[in-house]
C-alpha cells in the first residue's frame, strides 16, 4: 500500500470518498488500493481514520441476485427465532441476551 496521504476532518480533496459515501452513490470499491486516509482528532485518545477511494475508478455496486436476496431472509429470519423456546420473537434477538425477552425474564409468581 505504500504511504498514503493524511489528511484532517472535513479537509479532503474533492474526488475521494469513503466506502459510505461510494454506496451511497450506488459505486464500490472495486479493488481499488486506499487512496488516501482521513483523520478526526479526538481528545485523549487515538484520532478515528477513514479510508479514502478514488471516485472516478469505483465500479458500480454489484446487484441483488434472487439467491442472495433468499439467503438474507433467511439470515435475517433465524436471528429472529429464540433458541430456547423455538418462537419467532418478532424482533432481533440481542445477542447479549441470547434469547427472547419472555424467555430471559420469566415473570415472577406473586404470593397475592
Amino acid at each position: 500500500m505504500g504511504a498514503v496521504p493524511v489528511y484532517r476532518w472535513r479537509l479532503a480533496p474533492d474526488g475521494l470518498a469513503t466506502r459510505r459515501q461510494l454506496r451511497a452513490l450506488g459505486l464500490r470499491p472495486g479493488g481499488q488500493d486506499v487512496a488516501a486516509q482521513l483523520e478526526r482528532p479526538r481528545r485523549r485518545r487515538e484520532p478515528l481514520v477513514a479510508y479514502l477511494y478514488r471516485v472516478e475508478q469505483a465500479k458500480p455496486v454489484r446487484p441483488m441476485t434472487p439467491a442472495k436476496r433468499a439467503a438474507l431472509a433467511k439470515a435475517n429470519a433465524a436471528r429472529r427465532i429464540c433458541p430456547e423456546c423455538r418462537r419467532d420473537a418478532g424482533y432481533v434477538i440481542p445477542p447479549s441476551l441470547g434469547m427472547c425477552t419472555p424467555c430471559a425474564f420469566p415473570e415472577e409468581q406473586c404470593a397475592a
